[in-house]
């Protein structure tokens, strides 16, 4: 089957620069990332020194300010390069999101001090990041979370294990949330964990339906000790921290299922010219052109209201309601594209031969990670009608 080259995405950005920097990013993308995504995927293999490239070339902090080695870049162009990214290979534009998301405690939260002396290795030094928050017992309930940081003297005592950790075990920083305090939200803490801190070690990775070249392990503390300067924000803080960051995430997460659908789309494009049957490609017939003009609908309105809720947050105003509906909206739709892909090329898409099966095996993680699609729908609900009566 001959190859068709995706069109690219028609995009509005807001500046010169913005658009040179998504040519960079389609660049990359195009020689570095997409030829070798389907082999390594298979072998389950963390491209390391693609991430190395990505911190050369400026694009593992493009939303923080340009003072600590970051983009300096608006949310709503950070995230169209997530979505290129995730287009050519998901495990690279979930990795770029996570490092960001990871990285975002200590440039939103951190004194003077700590960004000097930490943001400018995290955000451009080659730096790998990793975000501590879920457990074995405490996923969508991460309130009830049983990490706990002990204060001796001018250190604190980390002991527990996290769980569902994206770059765990191969990560140079791990943002840990731990219990420094009472039961509940207000006794939780955040903490800049080093990667080789003694005491902190990774299981061995998770057999994963998809992502296969993303590791996600679980993350043990055995008396990890931390000194006091790498707390991040206030005793009792860290609840608020984390879902602060969770917001700017979950758009994370919304953009890269957006590139992800779109390359399923593209794929479905392609097949469905060359493809023939009954002496005239499939694309000529009525059934299959209604499922693609929905397939490219949903993707349009899901980059639609990511960038809608990224301007919000570009703006200064609450973004946490949009960012939901971003993220169950367009995780759902990558969900319903990859699966329609799948169906299109027919038994060729049920083979490895095509990337269609392995997107749709990705897709599905989307719907689970950084708050499952049943707790966005909590949110949403929470922000129309307020919080649930007891």
């Amino acid at each position: 089957m001959p190859d068709r080259a995706p069109q690219p995405v028609d995009r509005q950005l807001p500046t010169d620069e913005a658009r040179d920097l998504i040519s960079l990013v389609r660049d990359i993308a195009q020689r570095e990332v997409a030829p070798r995504a389907a082999e390594e995927e298979d072998a389950g293999r963390f491209p390391r020194e693609l991430f190395t490239l990505l911190s050369d070339s400026g694009l593992l902090g493009l939303p923080y300010g340009a003072e600590y080695g970051g983009g300096d870049q608006p949310y709503e162009v950070y995230l169209q390069v997530l979505e290129e990214l995730a287009a050519a290979r998901l495990t690279v534009g979930l990795g770029v999101s996570v490092h960001t998301l990871a990285s975002y405690a200590l440039a939103a939260y951190g004194t003077k001090e700590q960004q000097s002396e930490h943001l400018p290795a995290m955000l451009g030094g080659g730096l790998l990041g990793a975000y501590c928050l879920s457990e074995p017992a405490s996923g969508s309930d991460a309130a009830s979370l049983r990490t706990k940081a002990v204060r001796d003297g001018d250190d604190w005592v980390i002991t527990g294990t996290k769980a569902w950790i994206t770059h765990g075990g191969i990560a140079d920083f791990y943002t840990v949330m731990a219990r420094t305090g009472e039961e509940g939200p207000r006794g939780i803490t955040a903490f800049l964990v080093p990667g080789d801190a003694e005491g902190l070690s990774a299981a061995a990775p998770e057999k994963k339906m998809g992502m296969k070249g993303s590791p996600t392990a679980q993350v043990h503390l055995d008396g990890v000790r931390v000194r006091d300067s790498r707390r991040i924000g206030e005793e009792g803080q860290g609840f608020a921290i984390a879902l602060s960051a969770l917001d700017g995430g979950r758009l994370g997460i919304a953009a890269c299922a957006v590139g992800l659908a779109q390359a399923a789309l593209d794929e479905a494009l392609g097949y469905a010219a060359e493809r023939r049957q009954f002496g005239r490609p499939i694309a000529d017939f009525q059934g299959l052109r209604f499922m693609l003009a929905d397939m490219a609908t949903q993707i349009e309105a899901g980059r639609a209201l990511y960038l809608a809720a990224a301007r919000l947050r570009d703006a200064g105003l609450p973004f946490a309601k949009q960012a939901a509906m971003a993220k169950l909206h367009c995780t759902d739709t990558a969900m319903r594209v990859t699966t329609d892909a799948v169906q299109i090329l027919g038994g060729y898409g049920y083979t490895a031969d095509f990337p269609a099966e392995r997107y749709m095996r990705e897709a599905k993680v989307l719907q689970i990670v950084e708050g499952t699609n049943q707790i966005q729908r909590m949110v949403i609900a929470r922000h129309l009608a307020g919080p649930e009566t007891r």
